[in-house]
């Protein structure tokens, strides 16, 4: 696919980048609660029960048979809740921890879906960033998901969601155009930031702040956990080996996941 031909340029851009934010995430150390890497690596994982076994399936197949065709992974996660974590953060540790997509395309995606927050976020890895944008990947979220959610049919919306991605990739969706240039590029804002959290970092050794979570963390600081992309340690249980909870036997990804980056390119919504 095209959008494979252009990433391959951008490689070594990555690469540099990905080990700036490797090293500024040593400065912070996030102790998000992420399931292991369940044993069969699939499509759906619908631990929260929101979607009954032939929808599961349904979407399950449909996801397998796209990465066949294209590679791309595209993943789906239903959780009973966030506990209190901010949902993007959460889901692109989750989609780097599990290496979801290739590892030379970072062709993956995570659909996350809390059920008692009524959240959705989608992660998209660095090589569909371009292609499927954060201004795109809301568009899709709040005007094709979310209706759907609301209406209480979590499986159309996922399964329309899901097309219109295929569409988005395929260069056919037809959705409300984006603007030209939207503006700072998603890289150099990272990069930014890893500058800040250098210096907050040389101001904490002189004696910072102690203890706990408080009232939860601020979006600086959100911005700040994203930068370390999951590569520290992450606690977590074992997650259910199939599409709710249980699995199903089989089926999954030929090869499992890929090793695919992520860099908390995506958007989310709630209904």
């Amino acid at each position: 696919m095209n959008y494979l031909i252009k990433f391959q340029k951008a490689k070594p851009i990555k690469n540099f980048l990905t080990f700036l934010l490797l090293i500024a995430g040593f400065a912070v150390q996030a102790q998000l609660d992420i399931p292991q890497k369940p044993g069969n690596e699939t499509s759906v994982y619908d631990s929260a029960g929101m979607m009954n076994t032939t929808e599961a399936r349904q979407l399950e197949q449909k996801l397998i048979n796209y990465a066949d065709t294209t590679s791309t992974q595209i993943v789906v996660v239903t959780i009973p809740s966030l506990n209190g974590e901010y949902e993007g953060t959460y889901a692109a540790h989750w989609a780097q921890k599990w290496g979801i997509g290739q590892s030379e395309e970072d062709n993956g995606l995570l659909i996350l879906v809390a059920k008692q927050d009524r959240k959705i976020w989608i992660t998209t890895g660095y090589g569909l960033e371009e292609y499927l944008t954060d201004y795109r990947t809301k568009q899709i979220i709040e005007d094709i998901i979310l209706p759907e959610f609301r209406n209480g049919n979590i499986y159309g919306g996922l399964d329309k969601g899901t097309t219109a991605i295929f569409e988005v990739l395929n260069g056919t969706f037809t959705g409300t155009p984006q603007n030209g240039n939207s503006g700072i590029p998603f890289r150099a804002i990272i990069v930014f930031i890893i500058f800040i959290i250098i210096i907050i970092s040389m101001f904490n050794k002189r004696g910072g702040r102690g203890g706990g979570r408080g009232g939860g963390r601020s979006l600086l600081w959100d911005a700040i956990i994203l930068s370390s992309l999951g590569r520290g340690s992450m606690g977590g249980g074992s997650f259910g080996s199939g599409s709710s909870g249980g699995g199903f036997g089989g089926g999954g990804f030929g090869g499992g996941f890929g090793g695919g980056g992520f860099g908390g390119g995506g958007a989310g919504g709630s209904w």
